[in-house]
């Protein structure tokens, strides 16, 4: 199973928010403390805002913050809305399948059953257990952000 960029993004932006509960973030400074792609984070953080994760203010004193309690964030819940499809296997879509031995495969099946019970492992955690160890999780964040933004001014 593999998560695309948008869901690691999601997920990783959820985390960092949660380590920051007693203050707002920016895109910028989320996209420096994991050295991403702003542009990504940015489409990232609207779906977030729209899925209600993340509250959002413009202006000045602005930025983004969790608008959920940590415990109401399910992680299999997140990966359902920021996955586009999760098709495993071509045969998952049936508008687009072109191989043709898809109504004999035993194969389809194995990986369905396999793709829900990786969902069913994300569903037995919420943010808050990702947060396990927040103290270090800042203090690597806090120190990826001041290298980044020192590698940022280099340039």
């Amino acid at each position: 199973m593999q998560l695309t960029q948008f869901s690691d993004y999601a997920l990783r932006t959820a985390i960092y928010l949660g380590t920051r509960e007693d203050r707002s973030a920016t895109v910028d400074e989320i996209s420096r403390a994991y050295g991403i792609s702003r542009h990504h984070l940015v489409r990232v953080v609207q779906t977030l805002t729209e899925l209600g994760v993340v509250a959002s203010r413009r202006g000045r004193g602005g930025g983004i913050r969790l608008a959920m309690e940590l415990s109401a964030i399910n992680v299999g819940w997140l990966i359902r809305r920021t996955e586009p499809h999760f098709d495993v296997v071509e045969c998952f879509r049936p508008e687009t399948n072109t191989c043709p031995i898809a109504p004999a495969c035993g194969l389809k099946g194995a990986l369905y059953r396999a793709r829900e019970a990786f969902l069913a492992v994300l569903d037995e955690y919420t943010l808050d257990q990702l947060l396990t160890r927040k103290g270090e999780l800042v203090q690597l964040l806090d120190a990826s952000l001041l290298r980044n933004s020192k590698s940022s001014e280099a340039d």
